[in-house]
């Protein structure tokens, strides 16, 4: 069963037991899903990849962090209560994220294989990097990580 397939069944069940947060999350994932499907006309013909999935889900995860920035700053605690609630029912679809010692070594390996020099590399390293790693880490704390091994070099 795919991802998308867990998803949607995991809504259903939602809707059946009343859940009425969990099923307008997942609602948020599978409209998301699509508006990438409905997007051009070679995403209609497939089969929607899990790997796709989950960079959805990654999008879906950094609007509820960014929103809850917001609401924080805005002082509305029962908004921010809510959208946490949200971001932890959508990372339990996500793969478990790497650990720094883990994104490092992939990031190392990444730089040697490039033969990358110093920080003028660092968009090349990064494209590379974040492809190995399939949203298994946070961007942010990749770059950091990247962007400190390149200026040691």
């Amino acid at each position: 069963m795919s991802l998308y397939e867990k998803i949607q069944n995991d809504m259903k069940e939602a809707m059946k037991s009343r859940d009425m947060l969990r099923t307008n999350t997942l609602r948020s994932v599978i409209a998301a899903v699509k508006n990438f499907q409905a997007s051009s006309e070679e995403n209609r013909k497939g089969e929607v990849k899990d790997d796709t999935v989950i960079g959805l889900i990654g999008k879906e995860v950094k609007r509820r962090e960014e929103s809850i920035e917001a609401y924080v700053k805005a002082g509305r605690d029962e908004l921010v209560a809510q959208e946490t609630l949200e971001m932890e029912i959508l990372k339990g679809y996500l793969p478990e994220e790497l650990s720094e010692n883990e994104i490092r070594a992939v990031a190392l390996k990444t730089i040697e294989d490039l033969k990358a020099n110093g920080p003028s590399d660092l968009g090349k390293v990064m494209r590379e990097v974040m492809i190995r790693l399939k949203g298994r880490a946070d961007g942010k704390l990749t770059n950091k990580i990247v962007r400190e091994l390149l200026e040691s070099r």
